[in-house]
């Protein structure tokens, strides 16, 4: 049989050469993002590293990196809700490091799995009692800023009751204020390297929407390069007229069209001018041969960085567009009902509610459904239920979703089997 090398470059100049071979041997791909002094050169580069050397395995997974709000909780224990003009008194008071990400965050290092915190808190008593609180729970701090300013740390009112539910009012602070444009290379850096991202909504959309983007282009190159082989196998031999330049163009637009809204605005700008500097090329054979590679470009964008998003935070409208970025949305019943407008009173209606998010983009869909336990709807499959295992005596259910979500985050890379995981949570 013959076998097809690429020279590839920066510029996408890539020319088919015909070998003969004798057996097919796995071709592990290196990508490497360099600068370069040359003008000409300004994409992201790929080389196919062939040779029998193996990588030292790794000795711990890749980390968790939590992107979300670090609060200080005030809590009050009370008897009942005041009702409207009521002045009643408390049986204790304190105040504690809390917050969704600092939750999740010491949540998954409790768990023995590595863990970074990206979030801000204010140069304040309360940052302080977080940073020092999320520090001896053995969270990695390096991307946790302190703002000055006088902007305050976010902190939330967190009433409980004698029945241990909890009402909760939350002042979103720094979590919520002085969030550069852009994030830092720093940031986005630690997000491009971990093996699962956690969000939630105490911080801006615009933020989530950022980390939830990082590392696609990098898998959209790969993507270019692997349409490009397959095209050339199916047509190539077919039609002497089908030259590379066309499948070049083919995958460029495929490219183009279903990756160009995950990426910068500077390398938005240069797809386009790409874009029409192709059409010019092929001219004619521009878009003849488009077609579409939804499924393929999900495969690829499944091949990264893992995004779970908790829902809970703001009771603000959710993006579509970070929808399309998140591969496992988890909210509670009233969360839910909250996003897709419709009722969550029984099973089948959480279960309508669901698929309606799978139309909006996300493909799994994990329920906290408090003392009736949790479900996992995955598009295509039957619902993943499990009962709670119940407690002889409710104390506080403060954090108790953010203890949940955080450790099946953390079981995902070891326990692929998503019932599994289930079973073991509801023991957490």
């Amino acid at each position: 049989m013959e076998g097809i090398a690429f020279s590839p470059s920066n510029s996408f100049n890539c020319y088919p050469q015909i070998h003969p071979i004798k057996t097919l041997i796995p071709i592990p791909f290196r990508f490497s993002n360099y600068k370069t002094n040359n003008p000409n050169q300004s994409l992201l580069s790929f080389s196919i590293n062939s040779s029998k050397t193996t990588q030292t395995p790794k000795t711990q997974p890749p980390p968790l990196v939590v992107v979300g709000s670090a609060n200080a909780d005030i809590y009050v224990e009370i008897d009942r809700l005041p009702t409207e003009g009521e002045t009643i008194s408390a049986k204790t008071g304190q105040t504690l490091a809390g917050g969704k990400g600092a939750n999740q965050a010491t949540c998954g290092a409790k768990l023995s799995y590595p863990t970074y915190f990206v979030g801000q808190v204010g140069d304040d008593a309360h940052g302080k009692l977080i940073t020092q609180a999320l520090g001896n729970g053995g969270v990695r701090l390096e991307y946790l800023k302190s703002l000055g300013g006088g902007v305050p740390t976010g902190h939330a009112v967190v009433m409980l009751q004698s029945n241990g539910q909890n009402s909760i009012i939350i002042v979103g602070g720094a979590n919520m204020s002085s969030w550069p444009d852009k994030l830092s290379d720093q940031d986005l850096d630690v997000v491009k390297n971990a093996g699962i991202v956690l969000l939630q909504r105490e911080i801006p959309d615009s933020v989530n929407i950022q980390v939830a983007k990082v590392g696609t282009f990098m898998l959209l190159c790969l993507l270019f390069l692997l349409v490009m082989l397959w095209m050339i196998l199916e047509f190539g031999q077919k039609d002497d007229a089908f030259k590379l330049e066309r499948v070049a163009l083919c995958a460029f637009e495929m490219i183009y069209h279903y990756g160009i809204f995950m990426i910068s605005k500077e390398l938005q700008d240069l797809l386009l001018r790409l874009k029409s500097a192709f059409e010019k090329w092929v001219g004619k054979y521009s878009g003849k041969f488009s077609l579409s590679f939804e499924v393929s470009f999900q495969a690829a964008k499944g091949a990264g960085v893992t995004v779970i998003m908790d829902a809970g935070g703001m009771d603000a409208p959710m993006p579509q567009e970070l929808l399309k970025f998140v591969d496992i949305f988890s909210p509670n019943e009233s969360e839910l009902r909250r996003l897709t407008g419709m009722p969550t009173d029984n099973f089948e209606q959480i279960s309508q509610a669901a698929a309606k998010c799978h139309k909006m983009g996300v493909k799994q869909v994990l329920v906290k459904l408090g003392a009736k336990g949790s479900a996992l709807f995955i598009e295509g499959e039957e619902p993943i239920t499990q009962p709670i295992i119940p407690a002889a005596q409710v104390v506080d259910t403060t954090g108790a979703g953010d203890t949940f979500t955080a450790s099946f985050a953390g079981a995902i890379p070891s326990m692929p089997d998503r019932k599994s995981i289930l079973n073991l949570l509801q023991s957490v």
